[in-house]
């Protein structure tokens, strides 16, 4: 679980924009809770990157605010209960261990909108989004194996739910496109921010013989071991290459601007809705940040039709045949997983080196 470092309500930055003028006489209340401080990279930090969008976009017609390092479970729940209470009129809760927190205090407050991030639970003032971050794994995959000398790979993993499963498999897969034998190693951390634990863990995979490493955690720190270890890195969440100017090779990144702004546009409008929403490499919410100086010209072409036949439906990561660790088909050749089995994914793909 993560420490605590405050619970404060943290007052959003001084508004960017003017933007546009709304009928309401006083301004939206929008809260954010964040799993993990909002640093300067990571999962939070987009986030928190959409949450100035959305200022700079609506001017004094929202009000918003955040609270960030929460941990998941009964804390995030008397955070998002009094982020209701406060008055706040949507709320965003952005890690998956708090959908049954979310779900709870939604049925409490029937009057207020809440949005949960990743999860699969749903109510009439509760919507879910999350992206496909698959699709952009799947690309770094490629790029991994294009730039790989032994063809093994290092994953630095928080939970086996599926969205990281997805993420995991998918890279691999990506990089069996290119390397046939490319074999990807797996190292769980049970935290999402754990600077010192992601450390050990890159450590670990590098010292087994891993040349390019990659995570699903929320520090930099995976990108800073790999530099300091001359190995190649692919981060995530956000463009790490200034933790990693020589090694750092691009990192899978989300974008959530366009999507706070919408929902907040929806509700101010009177048409929110409680809707599932799932975007991925078509509707820009999940991007390949820019390569490192190392990555030749006709790799990056390469890798960025990949991602261009990705956003076109012409190239599907889970697109068949794929086996699992043992062996057994679970994609017949020419058909593709359909979008409910891969949300519930639970399994590894051949070429994972790794238990759930």
């Amino acid at each position: 679980m993560l420490s605590r470092r405050s619970l404060l309500l943290v007052p959003a930055a001084a508004t960017l924009a003017a933007g546009p003028a709304y009928a309401a006489t006083a301004p939206l209340k929008i809260a954010f809770v964040y799993v993990s401080p909002i640093g300067d990279a990571g999962w939070t930090f987009q986030h928190e990157l959409g949450r100035r969008a959305l200022d700079a976009a609506m001017g004094a017609a929202v009000k918003t605010s955040f609270v960030e390092n929460v941990e998941e479970g009964a804390d995030a729940e008397r955070v998002i209960r009094k982020l209701a209470a406060d008055g706040n009129d949507l709320i965003f809760t952005t890690s998956f261990g708090y959908m049954n927190p979310t779900l709870k205090v939604a049925g409490s407050f029937p009057s207020k909108k809440f949005e949960h991030a990743t999860g699969y639970k749903r109510a009439v003032n509760l919507a879910t989004y999350s992206a496909r971050f698959y699709e952009g794994r799947y690309a770094a995959g490629v790029l991994a194996a294009r730039m790989s000398k032994t063809g093994v790979f290092g994953y630095v993993a928080a939970f086996p739910i599926p969205e990281v499963l997805q993420g995991i498999n998918a890279f691999t897969l990506g990089a069996r496109s290119v390397n046939p034998k490319a074999a990807t190693k797996v190292v769980w951390t049970s935290s999402w921010f754990d600077p010192g634990k992601e450390r050990a863990a890159a450590d670990t995979l590098i010292a087994g013989g891993a040349d390019v490493i990659t995570h699903h955690t929320d520090s930099t720190s995976v990108a800073q071991a790999a530099e300091e270890k001359g190995v190649f890195s692919i981060a995530y969440n956000s463009d790490q290459s200034k933790y990693g100017p020589k090694t750092c090779l691009t990192a899978v990144t989300h974008n959530w601007n366009d999507y706070y702004i919408a929902r907040v546009k929806a509700a101010l409008g009177g048409t929110w809705k409680s809707i599932d929403t799932w975007g991925g490499v078509k509707e820009g919410m999940t991007r390949l940040a820019p390569y490192n100086a190392a990555v030749p010209d006709a790799v990056r072409k390469e890798v960025d039709g990949v991602m261009a036949a990705i956003g076109a439906g012409t190239r599907k990561p889970f697109a068949g045949p794929i086996a699992d660790q043992d062996g057994k088909a679970k994609v017949a050749a020419g058909q593709a997983m359909a979008d409910k089995d891969i949300a519930e994914m639970k399994w590894f793909v051949a070429g994972v080196q790794g238990k759930i």
